[in-house]
């Protein structure tokens, strides 16, 4: 082979040579596109810890929203027990005090009566005994249904139950105490009905 036939082969394979180099740098740039994805996919395929994983532990305690029936219904039966009580309470207070406003009118017939006996000069006389016995039988009419008089005389002035209409002074009565009685005072199963009208005691005279 002469020198001339050298270089041709030469120049040959150069030429050869620099025609494939193109194409392995493209196979090369599709490769690595390609692979761009499979490594994206594999940076969203994140571990999970077995902490996450795990279930919530279980909680006797009861949910914030659900109702506790138990409790619910002792407070409700609780609520009806004291508004029974209540009303059977206020039922008897209405029925030991309706007939207060009549007891109080028939009050004064019972004041004219005991004025009537106190002026009586004569105790056996027919007519005084007749009174007496109206006068008796008023009081135990009111006693049946609750009302009672209370004395007032030689006590201390209870504004809750006296009424002073006048001071006198008094050799017998200390001051500040009630001398006289001019209206009896009444009570009504233990609640006040009437107050009394009293004269007080100033002291003595001097």
């Amino acid at each position: 082979m002469n020198t001339d036939e050298k270089e041709q082969n030469v120049a040959e394979q150069a030429a050869a040579e620099s025609a494939e180099e193109p194409d392995a740098a493209s196979e090369n740039d599709t490769a690595g596109q390609a692979a761009e994805p499979d490594d994206a996919g594999e940076k969203e395929d994140v571990p999970v810890s077995e902490e996450e994983t795990e279930p919530a532990p279980e909680t006797s305690e009861p949910a914030p929203d659900e109702t506790d029936w138990k409790n619910l219904y002792a407070r409700t039966l609780a609520d009806f027990d004291n508004y029974r009580k209540r009303t059977s309470r206020d039922r008897e207070e209405l029925v030991k005090f309706a007939a207060s406003d009549t007891i109080k009118d028939l009050l004064p017939t019972v004041d004219n009566l005991a004025l009537a006996l106190g002026q009586a000069k004569d105790a056996d006389d027919p007519f005084v005994k007749g009174i007496r016995l109206a006068y008796d039988g008023f009081l135990k009419a009111l006693k049946d249904h609750g009302a009672e008089p209370f004395e007032s005389v030689g006590e201390e002035l209870d504004p809750n139950r006296h009424e002073a209409i006048a001071t006198l002074p008094s050799d017998t009565v200390e001051e500040g105490r009630i001398a006289n009685e001019v209206k009896k005072g009444w009570m009504l199963n233990g609640r006040l009905l009437r107050a009394a009208q009293v004269v007080v005691s100033s002291g003595k005279v001097g």
